[in-house]
């Protein structure tokens, strides 16, 4: 089962850099130890480029380094950031959100998770369905079905979630274009 994550990036830079047109200068924070983070940094690179966007790309792969990222993005004066898709980054999602907000710093993160602990938005797969289908995956494996014969899945569904009062707190007008694709709206 794949749930595209690494794969949203692009969309996700859209995304931010529509609610946050004014921005110029864009940051990605990725995981250097993490497979997918090559593959994220030039998708990244390309999307930012297809909008006009200086784009710095900074790495962070233990709890220590995020501090010191954040007081580097607004020297480098981000006006937004792309959290990439990585395990390590979700374990860490409240203190991530939190330093966005505390840094004034626009943010898009690529699980609903981010979201409801206080990040601006999210674009990315529905994780229960992703969990969905490896349940019925393993029913089949169990009733005989061998797994090399099973079909690789990927994520077919995904999710805009938006964050109000992270919006209001970061002075954000949140156009109703972008509201009228949210699927979910904290508020």
């Amino acid at each position: 089962m794949t749930n595209l994550s690494v794969e949203l990036v692009q969309q996700q830079v859209e995304m931010l850099h529509e609610l946050v047109p004014t921005a110029t200068v864009a940051a990605a924070l990725l995981n250097p130890t993490f497979p997918g983070s090559e593959s994220q940094s030039r998708d990244l690179q390309a999307a930012a480029r297809k909008l006009g966007l200086q784009l710095h790309v900074v790495h962070a792969s233990t709890e220590r380094d995020f501090d010191p990222i954040f007081a580097a993005m607004v020297q480098l004066r981000a006006g937004m950031l792309v959290i990439g898709a990585d395990p390590f980054f979700f374990g860490h999602r409240d203190q991530i959100a939190a330093l966005a907000i505390r840094h004034r710093m626009p943010a898009i993160f690529f699980l609903r998770e981010f979201a409801t602990v206080g990040g601006l938005m999210s674009y990315g797969p529905i994780v229960t369905e992703s969990y969905r289908q490896v349940g019925i995956y393993a029913g089949r494996t169990l009733k005989g079905e061998k797994s090399a014969d099973l079909p690789v899945m990927q994520s077919t569904k995904f999710q805009l979630v938006i964050n109000l009062k992270t919006a209001k707190a970061l002075g954000l007008e949140v156009p109703p274009t972008v509201l009228a694709r949210a699927d979910e709206v904290i508020e």
